[in-house]
Formats: structure tokens, sequence, C-alpha cells
């Protein structure tokens, strides 16, 4: 398990991270969220122990990273993928970090092979893709069989194939009680991936939540109810209407259904029983990942983009014709 307690970071008059509270828990895949900025990065080299923090603790297992004797048997981490000598091969690279922590090197076969590089495993790192940089320093983080995984956007270049195999990587090593905790920006993948978020904003929390209970509480999770008199469904809908926060539409037209937001889908089902509506359907549809992400962090961009680019820059003259070479 990782806790942190209290932890703080600043720089200067710049606080990134503060005071952090939460446990990632063994046994589920925890997602850790964030706009660009908002302080995920430095809460990872945090808890290894690369950077110090200005306030707070953070332990893995109830011990500080600095103070474990074979740091890559109890923790596997990936940072930066493309952190090692691009003279190296990714062999001898893994064959380095198996012999500084008492692994046998049989290991490093064992993972080339689970990552899908044993065929080039003796080129240099230097010609490797992206993908092939994050496959490598995933084979990094598995070396010493640990209990504990840090991913810091493990899915960053590769492709669909390898996207689906680093989702049933993490999720397995999960299975196996061990404490994932990883970080993405795809939130599609996110959402097939994490049992459970965290989400942070300018450096503090703002959910640590079951991935179901975030969704279904999002402003963009609706209920479908559909009767099969129409007038029922019309003095049912004028009911929901008149609470606050509700809203209430036909979806296409359609005189025999509505979607509602606003109110569960126990609600609507025991107000429609009050008013004797008999229900045809009555179907909760949870909001997407990145809808509930946006809601929540609407208000903590750092570098937030403007709604449509600027124009263009005239100086007054009439347009020329330009010649592309």
């Amino acid at each position: 398990m990782i806790t942190l307690r209290g932890l703080t970071k600043r720089y200067g008059d710049t606080v990134a991270v503060d005071g952090l509270t939460l446990d990632v828990e063994e046994g589920r895949v925890t997602g850790f969220l964030g706009p660009n900025g908002a302080g995920k990065s430095t809460t990872m080299r945090m808890i290894l122990g690369l950077d110090r923090p200005t306030a707070g603790r953070a332990l893995i297992d109830g011990r500080p990273y600095a103070s474990m004797r074979h740091p890559v048997r109890e923790v596997g981490a990936l940072l930066d993928a493309k952190a090692l000598h691009p003279a190296r091969s990714a062999r001898s690279h893994l064959i380095a970090q198996a012999r500084s922590n008492g692994i046998p090197v049989r290991r490093v076969d064992e993972v080339l092979e689970t990552v899908g590089l044993a065929k080039v495993a003796r080129r240099r790192a230097g010609a490797f893709s992206l993908g092939m940089y994050q496959r490598l320093g995933i084979a990094g983080a598995l070396l010493g069989d640990p209990q504990v995984l840090i991913l810091d956007e493990p899915v960053n270049g590769l492709d669909p194939e390898g996207v689906r195999w680093v989702r049933e990587l993490v999720r397995a090593q999960a299975a196996q009680g061990r404490t994932v905790f990883l970080s993405s920006h795809l939130m599609s993948e996110m959402q097939l991936t994490a049992d459970r978020l965290v989400v942070i904003g300018r450096g503090r929390l703002l959910a640590d939540t079951p991935m179901a209970d975030l969704l279904a509480a999002s402003a963009s999770a609706s209920v479908r109810v559909r009767t099969a008199d129409p007038a029922d469904l019309s003095g049912l809908a004028g009911r929901l209407r008149a609470y606050e926060g509700v809203t209430v539409e036909s979806p296409g037209g359609e005189r025999n259904e509505i979607v509602v937001r606003g109110r569960t889908a126990a609600e609507i089902g025991d107000l429609a029983h009050r008013l004797g509506v008999a229900l045809h359907q009555l179907h909760s549809v949870p909001a997407s990942l990145e809808q509930a992400y946006m809601e929540l962090t609407e208000h903590s961009v750092e570098y937030g983009a403007a709604a449509s680019p600027p124009p263009p820059v005239s100086d007054g003259s009439a347009p020329t014709a330009t010649t592309e070479v």
C-alpha cells in the first residue's frame, strides 16, 4: 500500500502539491488523473524519493522508499521511459538494474519476453521507437517482481495492441494482490482499466473514489424512462421538472420516452410508483469518464487553451497570393 499524509511540495511561491492525504490500496488499479501541471509527476517523484517533500510524508508499505535495501524488488516504477543510456542494449540496461538489486540475470530474459522485446534485446536502445521505450520501461518496473507498481503514462506512444496489453497486464498484477498506481491522459482507456480514481487539480485532492461512484455522480449521468401511455409519461415528466436541478428531455421527439438528469433511477421509480405510472423501461446511463473528469477539473486547469484560435493578424493591406515551396 502507498500512504500519503499531508504531502506538500513548494518551489518558492509555487505550491506544486498541496497537503495530499490518501491511501492507494493493494489488489486494485488506482488511476491518477489531473490536468497538466496538477502535480501528478511531482507526487510520484516524492513517493519514490526523487523529490524531498516540503511537508508531510509518503510511505510504501509503511516505509520511505529511500530506506529500502533492494528497492527494485519491492517497487517497480516507470516515470521516464527514455531515462537510459541510448548506446546500451535493452538487455544490458536491465542486467545493470538486476545486478545492483540482487536479481538473477535469467529474470531479465523473462521480462523481455513478457513485454515483447526478446527479439530486439541486443539492439541499442537509442534506435527504439517511443512505444519500444515504453515496453522497456515496463520491463524494468517488472524486473524485481515487486508488490507495488507506479507507472506514469505507461501507454504513451503505444499502438492499440500495446495499449490493450498494458491494460491486461496491470489488471492481472492487481488481481494477484499488488498495488498498482498509474497515471494517464487517455480517459477512455483509464475508464476500462482503473477500479478507483484519485483526481488532483492545482496540487489539491479533488476526488478519491471508486470509478463507478464518480461516473454515477456526474451531472452528465442520466436515466432513460419509457412508459406505455404517453399521458402517464407527460405527468411523470411534469413532476420531475418541478424538482430543482432536474432536466427532462424527449430524445428524437419520442412520445413514450424521456431522458432525466438530476435524479437516480431509484428516485424516479419511487415517484412513478406513487403516481401509479407503469414503467416499461428504467435504465441508468452513467457518464463517460471524460465527462465526469471535465466537470470535476473545470476550475483547476492550469494551462487552458482559448475556445477558438485568435484571428489572423492583418496589416490592413489587400490579401496577396502565396506560393508553397
